[in-house]
């Protein structure tokens, strides 16, 4: 397991956010900075990403999951957590909820996906070949074009807190080989029956306008885990940046 480094806000009942492939704990500024009037809210890196330590060799989702498990015992012994992920953080969720609900009250699946079919594995092959090569600079205009609508990369462009900026920066600022490890661990998973067997409480939040991960892939989730409910909003792949009032308002209500 990899040791994780973590940012610890707010008092109350513990809530975990983690965060998207290619980005950091600061993509959670927006919805930390309001949960933590109510819950202890804990935002981490995952290995290979942020300040977390770099991975040199090939890992799992459940990998990360276990890497996250391990810190929900180290600053929450006593009590269950809720967990929210976002993407990537999403799919750590998913193998969480599966294999240690012992650790947890409830999960937010956001963004996210439970499988990927063949033609999509050949993209993230695709994507990892040139990260490889040359490294995220090539790849990131595209990535950020999946991130965000136009729109508000267009009002963003004019803010002085740039956000879709700011995504991009951590993107190209990421480590290659982890962001490769990582795409590679994305691409493999397969929740389909695992999640199934999900019995605590459950939202699944869609982008209207998500293309990396269409609702369509929430729809799926949501037939297989039967404590789930979902929930879209006007928003395209990192909807808790981009509709941060609406995330907020279906955590709230949910949590």
């Amino acid at each position: 397991m990899t040791s994780l480094h973590y940012v610890q806000e707010g008092s109350g009942p513990i809530v975990f956010l983690s965060h998207a492939l290619g980005s950091h704990l600061g993509m959670w500024d927006g919805v930390a900075a309001n949960l933590k009037n109510r819950f202890t809210v804990i935002r981490y890196d995952h290995r290979g990403h942020g300040k977390s330590k770099k991975s040199q060799t090939a890992f799992s989702i459940n990998d990360m999951a276990d890497d996250v498990a391990s810190l929900i015992r180290t600053l929450s012994p006593n009590e269950k957590v809720s967990f929210v992920g976002l993407s990537m953080g999403g799919m750590v969720a998913q193998s969480l909820a599966a294999r240690y609900s012992q650790l947890l009250n409830s999960i937010v699946i956001a963004n996210s996906a439970e499988y990927y079919d063949d033609n999509a594995r050949k993209n993230w092959n695709t994507r990892i070949e040139v990260v490889s090569k040359g490294g995220i600079k090539p790849i990131s205009e595209a990535i950020i074009s999946r991130w965000f609508t136009p729109e508000f990369i267009n009002i963003q462009k004019n803010n002085p807190n740039d956000l879709a900026g700011e995504a991009r920066l951590a993107l190209e600022n990421s480590d290659s080989l982890s962001y490769a490890h990582s795409c590679s661990a994305v691409s493999s998973i397969d929740f389909r029956i695992s999640n199934t067997t999900i019995t605590i409480p459950t939202l699944i939040i869609a982008g209207a306008r998500d293309e990396a991960t269409p609702p369509s892939l929430s729809q799926a989730m949501h037939q297989k885990i039967k404590s789930s409910r979902m929930i879209e909003i006007n928003a395209a792949h990192l909807s808790a940046i981009e509709a941060p009032k609406d995330f907020i308002a279906a955590l709230n209500s949910f949590l």
